[in-house]
């Protein structure tokens, strides 16, 4: 009775309910010892299992002509020509970040970097989405510069450019950062490799890093809320090494090209114990290892600490017996550390032997079928409050011109060059774009095309109306890579909310997927990877409901990549789309007004699709120099960016009859600014007709200062360094 007693007690302390533990009791038809109840903690956490998001995410549209590897590997993959796919995947290391946020940062880049490699494909570059408290906080500062710093010092330690990304801050996020990251790759088809451990009596290794306690629980700590007691636990975060992650990467995409691996996953969340049992259950085999052969950072550690173990920079490598050799040379030949751990099995049992003796006895699909649930949902009383917006007790600003400054200075709209500047420049040799366009772009020689991607996501939105949230977030993501000249192939979601238990989260967390599913479906884009973070929640309450959106499309003509700065004196200024008196959910209201309230924008997904049509058509035939969205910040904020990429001045003369805060500052959806030479003005008009789209002139490049009606006249220097200078002088003083 004692031991039992002690069992739940240990169950509970490593994450499992008082139902699970009896599930496990059942399953095997034992008592769990220590070590096993520590492998289903891990796997039955919702960060490795989904256990509570499975059954919503089901929603979501994962079928495409496109989609070359879908949803259940590491990463997802769309086609991009006959013999090539891009492999891409976002990634969220939210609670490590709290804690450690510069190793926590690196490590959240390197482990989505492995999840492209281990598929066999080529990292390119990377991407973040960060959120951060307001930064009149000293801790929320320090976290900014340390996930700042540590994601670009790991990309530049291993040779890859962070290309684009977006910041939010805001005080949802005081506390509980959001760090996601996405990373984009190219995979020669040939040279796919799946997680599957096939073939009965192939080799196990494990190569890389040694192993240590560096991570032990990450999985179950990533699964739980942030309280107090969570900045002590600083060993449930896993510290990289990029000088190992390096030739690790190269080694691996070696052994792919030559056909020498069987199998190969990463060894991220919930480390030995996840490789192993996922790579067997979805082989239909089972693995035995002997844990004394795992080359290890430190001495004295056990079994639990072993499998659970999440140190970096560590791939588990399925080989036949009569490739080892080979692969043992290139292991060498890259000075990569590897050890033979164990075989795979015709039994469908993850065995763990410790110097031959069972330390663990689990069948894999006992592990990875982890329970199933859909939690309580209940709407949100706080709608109530927050979709009360009367504009007549929102007063108009006198000076206009000291609002779009004051915009263009707040750290959500300033320039992110603060960061983009700790990027090696010489590894961004392949890139068409500079920072501040619409999404990064990088050109890829093997199929003469280049590949865009982007991450958006407005957790104000989805806040205020989940659901149309969701739907914003996906026709933002894509209209971003329109602008570039891309069309729209594939999606990687972040989901990141607060606690699934509480039925308020759930029911935002349900139309969040749910706005996001009648999107892709719409614009016919598959969700082909993936990533939910619960529990993202400190004292104060949860973050906002913060899906992020990670899109990825191709430019077929590289001559044709599209950027947003105004270029040529003389050249015309289209509106694509209608203005309309939003206000609602904008960051005017936020920043100005100090205002979250009423409804986002509205979004009529069969315009969005025209307006984006039609830009992409003025792209592919050259009728156009510049094209940029209009999103956070409005009309005003996405000219003046126009100005300061370009150095140019534009005249702007807008008609509506609005109100001149909404219809300067509201974010009115399904809107793209273009500049283009006089001459092309009639075959724009053209498109625009045969699609439908509302389109106005509505002024010219011109001169050096931005001037819009008799509301703004700012010199685009003073909006440049309003901009570029916002950041540096909160982090630096």
């Amino acid at each position: 009775m004692k031991t039992e007693k002690t069992n739940k007690e240990l169950a509970q302390e490593v994450g499992l309910n008082s139902s699970e533990y009896e599930k496990i009791k059942e399953l095997l038809k034992r008592e769990p010892n220590y070590t096993e109840l520590g492998m289903f903690s891990a796997m039955w956490s919702e960060h490795c299992s989904y256990k509570n998001s499975k059954k919503v995410l089901r929603l979501l549209p994962k079928e495409g002509k496109k989609v070359f590897v879908g949803v259940g590997e590491n990463s997802g993959a769309v086609s991009v020509s006959d013999d090539y796919a891009v492999v891409f995947k976002i990634e969220s290391h939210n609670h490590p970040s709290a804690i450690e946020p510069y190793e926590a940062s690196a490590t959240g880049g390197g482990g989505c970097i492995r999840d492209i490699f281990t598929m066999g494909a080529q990292p390119l570059f990377l991407l973040s989405s960060l959120r951060f408290g307001l930064m009149d906080d000293e801790r929320t500062k320090f976290l900014f510069k340390e996930v700042g710093r540590g994601f670009t010092d790991y990309a530049n330690e291993v040779g890859l450019p962070a290309l684009a990304g977006e910041v939010y801050f805001d005080d949802s996020y005081q506390g509980n950062p959001l760090v996601n990251a996405m990373v984009v790759g190219l995979l020669k088809k040939e040279d796919l490799i799946k997680a599957r451990a096939e073939g009965v009596g192939s080799l196990v290794i494990i190569a890389g890093g040694p192993t240590g306690r560096d991570g032990v629980e990450g999985a179950s700590f990533a699964s739980a809320g942030l309280d107090e007691s969570a900045l002590e636990k600083k060993s449930a975060v896993a510290i990289g090494d990029p000088k190992i992650g390096k030739i690790l990467r190269e080694a691996c995409l070696e052994l792919a090209e030559k056909k020498l691996i069987v199998g190969m996953q990463d060894m991220g969340a919930a480390g030995l114990v996840c490789s192993t049992s996922e790579t067997a259950y979805k082989a239909g085999t089972g693995i035995e290892i002997d844990i004394a052969s795992v080359p290890r950072k430190e001495e004295g550690m056990i079994p639990y600490e072993i499998m659970l173990s999440e140190s970096q920079e560590r791939m588990l490598l399925i080989v036949t017996p009569q490739n080892f050799d080979k692969v043992k040379d290139i292991l060498n030949k890259w000075k990569v550390d590897f050890s033979l751990i164990g075989n795979v099995t015709d039994d469908g049992i993850l065995r763990v032997k410790e110097n031959g003796n069972v330390v663990a006895e689990v069948p894999a699909r006992f592990l990875t079928e982890a329970p199933e649930y859909k939690r309580e949902v209940k709407e949100p009383k706080y709608l109530e409050q927050t979709q009360k917006l009367d504009l007549k007790e929102v007063k108009e600003p006198q000076d206009y011109n000291q609002v779009l400054l004051k915009l263009l200075s707040h750290p959500t709209l300033a320039s992110k060059e603060w960061i983009a500047k700790k990027v090696n420049p010489t590894l961004t040799k392949d890139s068409c774009l500079p920072l501040g366009n619409d999404a990064g772009v990088y050109c890829v020689s093997q199929i003469n095309k280049a590949i865009a991607a982007t991450a958006d996501g407005n957790g104000l939105y989805c806040y205020l109306n989940p659901f149309l949230g969701g739907e914003i977030a996906v026709a933002e993501a894509a209209r971003n890579l329109v602008c570039c000249g891309a069309e729209p192939l594939g999606i990687t979601d972040g989901l990141n909310f607060g606690d699934p238990y509480n039925p308020e989260i759930y029911w935002q967390f349900e139309r969040v997927v749910s706005g996001i599913s009648e999107a892709c479906k719409f614009f016919d884009i598959p969700v082909v990877s993936g990533n939910v973070s619960f529990n993202n929640e400190n004292p104060r309450g949860a973050i906002y409901p913060t899906p992020i959106i990670g899109m990825v499309g191709v430019v077929d003509d590289v001559k044709r990549v599209t950027s947003c700065d105004f270029k040529n004196e003389g050249d015309l200024i289209f509106l694509l789309g209608e203005n309309k008196e939003e206000l609602g959910g904008s960051q005017y209201l936020n920043i100005i007004h100090k205002m979250k309230k009423g409804n986002p924008p509205g979004l009529d997904l069969q315009q969005e699709r025209n307006v984006q049509g039609a830009a992409l058509e003025m792209i592919k035939e050259g009728l156009v120099a510049s094209a940029h969205d209009c999103s956070e910040g409005g009309l005003a904020l996405a000219l003046a960016e126009c100005c300061i990429l370009g150095k140019s001045g534009a005249i702007i003369n807008l008609s509506e009859s609005m109100r001149d805060d909404a219809l300067l500052f509201g974010e009115t959806q399904s809107r793209i600014i273009v500049s283009a030479s006089s001459q092309n003005r009639g075959k724009i008009e053209q498109i625009c007709k045969k699609l439908n789209v509302k389109f106005n002139l509505i002024g010219e490049v011109k001169g050096d200062s931005l001037k819009i009606n008799e509301r703004i006249n700012v010199k685009v220097d003073d909006l440049s360094k309003t901009h570029k200078q916002a950041i540096p002088k909160i982090v630096e003083g």
